[in-house]
């Protein structure tokens, strides 16, 4: 039985999703705000919120988890320099969405997730 356990397929099979996921990640810690659908922020932040509380503490444990999930370098390095000790003292909530017009040509329900 499911009881209250949240899986976001969205419609790809496993790899294909966390690749998606993997890139969503990158694009947010790099850019600090992205625009998708709605669907696709609320998995990602499933993802991107437990990567900064790890962050957080800045240990050589979270560095190489994060690199588990993030891409390059350079999205590491600022995730553990700039974003990590940004939120030490906020015990989560680090993203914030956004609703903004649906999506012109199927009508997607559009927002935008930054960093709060």
């Amino acid at each position: 039985m499911r009881h209250k356990s949240k899986k976001f397929t969205l419609g790809r099979e496993r790899y294909s999703r966390v690749a998606l996921m993997r890139g969503l990640c990158e694009s947010l810690i790099l850019h600090g705000a992205i625009r998708t659908t709605r669907a696709k922020a609320h998995a990602l932040r499933t993802v991107v919120e437990p990567l900064i509380t790890k962050a957080k503490t800045g240990s050589l444990v979270a560095n190489r988890e994060a690199r588990r999930i993030l891409y390059t370098d350079v999205a590491v390095n600022k995730l553990m320099k700039e974003i990590g000790p940004k939120y030490v003292d906020r015990k989560g909530g680090y993203t914030r969405i956004i609703k903004l017009a649906p999506r012109v040509n199927d009508a997607a329900s559009m927002v935008r997730i930054e960093l709060v």
